[in-house]
């Protein structure tokens, strides 16, 4: 089903007020602007009645607090670099654990007032791209829903310091936003595959996520 930015990510005047992406039902958003807390209990509720009836008291209750202590900090961590959404594959009914997260944010580039020369968008994306030195990356350029997007890939090593024991295979869509050059759509996808960043299971997890940013529409205020 149809998941929709409720939250105006927008300026006064603009007039892409939010985005919508079609994905499965087993992935839940969670909001980070307005009504995180509610998602993130939804969640935790949903996972805590999957644990089977008559399980131990003295296990279930250890195990519960150490779930909702990893999956809050995880939360927290996104939260830190001011993104829109979160979402991850958290409903699947065989509890199959993808390893995998969307973060869609937004950025706001400063405006240079004494500028006058343009700058076409697709110059301002590469530069952004390629500005942070990662080795081995995949960059092209296309169009979403009519605007320009730039597709960034790499593998990410582990960083213990961030929670992150695996390294992952990373895939982000930079979309210049429609009547404002100085806004820029971030859809960020990560997933760890089946413990290997370059197997199968990653590419085909790549490969659904091209997919999804395929059904990216603007909305419209």
């Amino acid at each position: 089903m149809p998941t929709e930015q409720t939250e105006p990510a927008t300026t006064a005047g603009a007039l892409v007020t939010g985005y919508r992406l079609i994905l499965p039902d087993d992935w839940a958003q969670i909001p980070l602007r307005h009504g995180t807390e509610e998602a993130v209990r939804s969640i935790l509720d949903e996972a805590f009645r999957r644990i089977p009836p008559g399980s131990p008291e003295d296990k279930v209750g250890p195990y519960k607090r150490e779930l909702e202590r990893r999956f809050r900090a995880a939360v927290r961590r996104v939260q830190e670099g001011n993104a829109l959404d979160l979402y991850l594959p958290v409903k699947s009914a065989d509890n199959v654990n993808l390893g995998a997260s969307i973060v869609v944010s937004e950025t706001l580039l400063p405006r240079r007032h004494e500028q006058t020369a343009h700058v076409e968008p697709t110059d301002v994306a590469v530069q952004l791209l390629v500005n942070d030195g990662a080795d081995n990356i995949d960059l092209s350029s296309g169009e979403l829903d009519g605007a320009l997007a730039v597709r960034r890939e790499h593998v990410a090593d582990a960083d213990l310091d961030r929670g992150a024991d695996l390294g992952s295979r990373r895939v982000e869509y930079i979309v210049s936003v429609p009547d404002d050059p100085d806004r820029w759509f971030t859809a960020a996808f990560s997933t760890v595959g089946g413990g290997d960043p370059r197997d199968e299971l990653a590419d085909a997890l790549v490969e659904w996520f091209d997919a999804v940013m395929a059904t990216l529409r603007w909305r419209r205020g």
